[in-house]
């Protein structure tokens, strides 16, 4: 049996988080994060975007109102990306969580993207990244894609916001 690659223009849509408190996790993905709120349903779910679109993230208490984040060791979500258009963009978002004092569990220059890591208020796993153009992504000496796991450079990123950082 032939399988048939998954077409190349296929993107994740959204991703549905379960929440235990819905106020603070809208609080978190639009004051830390800035996403928009596009619509509430009670005390029971939320949805919210960047740039208008219906949602890009799902919140929701359904199966988890007050409960306590999945143990460690535990199968489940690792993470889920938000790919940010630039460098720029990247810079901001990241001091927005600095801004807030909010705990970054690490970072990395992967070769083909620059990324941030760390937890939103339900311990949900989180990266924030943008990636580099293909034409500049490392190749090895057979031309094969060579990922790396460098250290991030913070004072280059917040460069890109200008002097009044």
């Amino acid at each position: 049996m032939t399988i048939e690659p998954i077409h190349p223009q296929t993107t994740i849509g959204h991703v549905h988080l379960k929440v235990s408190n819905l106020d603070r996790a809208i609080k978190f993905y639009t004051e830390v994060l800035g996403f928009q709120l596009m619509q509430k349903y009670g005390p029971q779910a939320a949805f919210v975007s960047a740039g208008g679109y219906h949602h890009h993230i799902g919140l929701n208490t359904w199966e988890s109102r007050g409960g306590p984040p999945p143990p460690r060791g535990s199968t489940g979500l690792y993470h889920f990306a938000i790919l940010l258009p630039n460098r720029k963009a990247l810079a901001q978002t990241f001091k927005q969580l600095i801004d807030h004092n909010w705990q970054i569990d690490g970072a990395a220059d992967h070769g083909v993207s620059e990324a941030i890591y760390f937890r939103d208020p339900d311990q949900n796993g989180i990266e924030i990244y943008r990636d580099r153009p293909q034409a500049e992504w490392p190749l090895n000496a057979k031309g094969e894609l060579e990922m790396t796991s460098a250290q991030l450079d913070f004072e280059s990123l917040l460069a890109e916001l200008g002097p009044e950082v």
